[in-house]
């Protein structure tokens, strides 16, 4: 699978966010991802409803929308018509994973989990045949901008074999820390979408660096 980019609207200029929409459209990235924050299961509150409708209105990929709240079940419906594409829960927030899933899938979205940085992968060995999307958290999850945890890889490596040995087809995806410096490591150990918001947004020439990032993903493979 080629590297899916998926700029992280959390870092954009919110002053402006229908030209951020806009520049996203036009360049090689694939998806747009929302992370949306209650700043009760992570520290920081981010944005809702009145953002994810600007990006329905404008927004011409998918929305890869990014639930770090809790109690998600009660939000599914309206992140369902708000446009969203796929929508990623937290294994940490969710009592009853599997029902979460599956009213998830119910309203029409890809059904994503997401587990942070202190999370085993085995955790989710059960879960896993009815994934589309798995999401490593490579920082603590809340804000931008933090250094990436090298114990990512082993994660990584160790949910690709379940997923060979399975024969499974969901995507992995790393969120947090994710440069043109270590896409390439990332790519190799089993990372197929990557979540970038500061590497990118604050970039001299933001799609220029995607395309970078994409080149540097597969170099040498």
């Amino acid at each position: 699978m080629k590297p899916i980019i998926a700029p992280s609207i959390l870092s954009a200029n919110f002053a402006d966010l229908k030209t951020e929409i806009e520049w996203i459209n036009e360049s090689q990235a694939d998806w747009f991802h929302v992370d949306v924050m209650d700043g009760v299961f992570v520290p920081n509150i981010s944005f809702g409803f009145p953002v994810m409708e600007v990006l329905k209105k404008y927004a011409k990929k998918p929305l890869d929308v990014h639930l770090m709240i809790v109690e998600p079940d009660k939000y599914i419906e309206r992140f369902a018509n708000a446009g969203a594409h796929i929508i990623t829960v937290h294994l940490e927030a969710c009592t009853h994973l599997h029902r979460t899933i599956q009213l998830i899938k119910q309203h029409g979205c890809k059904a994503g989990v997401a587990i942070n940085p202190h999370t085993p992968v085995d955790l989710l060995a059960d879960i896993l045949q009815d994934l589309d999307l798995v999401l490593i958290m490579s920082v603590n999850p809340g804000f931008g901008g933090q250094a990436f945890i090298e114990q990512t890889y082993s994660k990584v490596r160790k949910l690709n074999a379940l997923k060979s040995e399975s024969q499974y087809e969901f995507i992995i995806e790393v969120d947090g820390g994710v440069s043109d410096q270590n896409i390439n490591k990332l790519y190799q150990a089993g990372v197929n979408a990557f979540v970038a918001g500061n590497a990118i947004f604050k970039a001299e020439n933001p799609s220029t660096l995607i395309i970078k990032m994409k080149e540097s993903a597969s170099q040498n493979l």
